[in-house]
């Protein structure tokens, strides 16, 4: 045996709850080690996207929305669940639908795009990525074009902006503040 932690072993498994934006299975699992775990429970949600969206003048394009979980509003990046299009997964999907999004809930689009990292919410209970991408150079292309659950305001801000926002609490969310300030770490917001 290996002095590196194993995956577990599943001796059983069942569905507790399946709803798109619920789903959960519990889990009896064995550990390399002997150990024992009879009610593991495992959140599983489709993968998600975020963007770290740039304009041409380099200002970054955030969001703020009411989370009811919370109930607050705060800024955030674009975000959204992956879609499917016609057989293409994974990042690729991802892709697309960050596109997607950023234009429709922003009205920016266009620029040059890349994946800035992959993330998970939680390892231990969620079965999902998140994949962040940068898309830097991009315009004002078009309206809004929110769905009957979307209210959204969106908001031009400075890289040091954005900091303060960070600092003030105003800016909460764990998934959209790693990959922003990966990018004002990296890119120093230029």
């Amino acid at each position: 045996m290996t002095d590196e932690p194993q995956p577990w072993q599943v001796e059983s498994s069942e569905y507790i709850h399946r709803l798109p934006w619920f789903t959960v299975r519990k889990e009896a699992v064995r550990m390399a080690n002997g150990g024992y775990i009879p009610d593991y429970f495992v959140l599983e949600y489709p993968n998600w996207i975020n963007v770290v969206a740039v304009t041409t003048e380099g200002k970054l394009v955030l969001i703020r929305q009411y989370r009811h979980g919370f109930g607050a509003v705060h800024y955030e990046l674009c975000a959204g669940v992956v879609e499917s299009y016609d057989g293409a997964t994974g990042p690729e999907a991802a892709l697309i639908t960050a596109q997607r999004e950023l234009l429709e809930e922003t009205g920016y689009g266009g620029g040059e795009w890349k994946l800035l990292m992959t993330l998970s919410a939680n390892p231990g209970t969620h079965s999902n990525l998140t994949y962040a991408y940068l898309a830097t150079g991009v315009t004002l292309m078009q309206a809004q074009e929110l769905e009957a659950t979307e209210e959204i305001s969106v908001h031009l801000v400075s890289p040091a902006e954005a900091l303060a926002l960070i600092d003030n609490g105003q800016m909460i969310q764990a998934l959209h503040l790693a990959p922003l300030l990966r990018y004002l770490g990296q890119y120093g917001g230029e």
